[in-house]
């Protein structure tokens, strides 16, 4: 078989900084087109304005990588499933789970691959950090993730609309680890969201979650941070607390800090590769699930209006 030939629907930060030079860097993808706005001009690439005009002029593909806001995702994922090619959607997958669970479906149905990409999983510390957890009595999880929106979200208006998720879109990568490294399920008891009055979204999030053996997992979720930035988790154990510092990437255990090579997009597409290749899908909805929980069932409070 030969190389893949991918087009990225969707053409802001995350696909420029992020998907364009991991799609270049592995042999297993061509680069065929890029689709939005703005694209970028590429020798050999496709530009297109709409995916309506990428399937009626452009390059023949076999995939396209979705990285469009999540509340337009699924229209553009079902479209290119029913055209037959494969599916890579950015995280969040959707902005509900029925859409995505409907997608999975189309997929089944039409033998085409469908990869929910978490790439927090793929940051260096955490199958290291699961691996050493899965023989460890766990006493108490933190998750600690506070940042600067008007560093890492300028303008991002989407964001703080219904479905744009607001302070859980960096909360989810964090969900998205510590669904991977735990060695139980976990679920939530209580939360409180903190939304701006003039925002439809929430800035700041208090969640306690208990896992099946009761242990208690807490997490502060705020976008108002400045100075240094936290994306920190802690699991104190019977061996020690391990910390994953850096949003995943730097693992610190009782033994030493192992730091490790950032290749969290590289590691998504060897994984979308080999889903292609198998003829499978990867389509985990639990970090989504946590997030519609906290949706679902928590307090709210209306804090002061925030503008860029």
């Amino acid at each position: 078989m030969g190389a893949i030939r991918v087009g990225v629907v969707g053409l802001g930060k995350i696909a420029r900084d992020q998907h364009l030079p991991a799609i270049v860097g592995n042999a297993d993808f061509r680069l065929a087109a890029v689709v939005g706005p703005g694209a970028p001009a590429m020798e050999g690439v496709t530009r297109c304005e709409s995916l309506d005009e990428l399937f009626r002029d452009g390059p023949a593909l076999d995939a396209v990588v979705i990285c469009t806001p999540p509340q337009v995702r699924y229209a553009l994922a079902r479209q290119a499933l029913e055209n037959g090619v494969h599916v890579f959607l950015e995280k969040p997958p959707g902005a509900t789970l029925a859409e995505v669970a409907a997608l999975e479906q189309q997929a089944s149905t039409n033998g085409r691959t469908l990869f929910a990409g978490w790439h927090s999983r793929y940051a260096a510390g955490v199958e290291p950090a699961r691996a050493w957890l899965a023989d460890r009595r766990i006493d108490r999880v933190s998750i600690i993730w506070r940042e600067d929106v008007r560093v890492w979200h300028p303008g991002q208006a989407w964001i703080w609309e219904p479905g744009g998720l607001g302070v859980f879109d960096p909360g989810i990568n964090a969900l998205s680890i510590v669904t991977r490294i735990l060695p139980r399920a976990f679920f939530l008891r209580s939360a409180l969201l903190s939304t701006p009055a003039n925002r439809e979204a929430p800035i700041a999030a208090q969640m306690a979650f208990t896992d099946t053996a009761g242990v208690e997992i807490s997490m502060d979720l705020d976008w108002r941070q400045t100075g240094p930035q936290s994306w920190d988790i802690l699991v104190q154990t019977d061996a020690g607390t391990l910390k994953l510092a850096n949003g995943g990437a730097v693992l610190e255990l009782p033994s030493g800090i192992e730091h490790g090579e950032d290749r969290e997009y590289a590691g998504l597409y060897a994984r979308f590769a080999t889903l292609i290749h198998g003829g499978r899908s990867d389509v985990d909805t639990a970090p989504l699930r946590l997030v519609a929980d906290a949706f679902l069932c928590a307090r709210r409070e209306t804090v002061e209006a925030f503008d860029d």
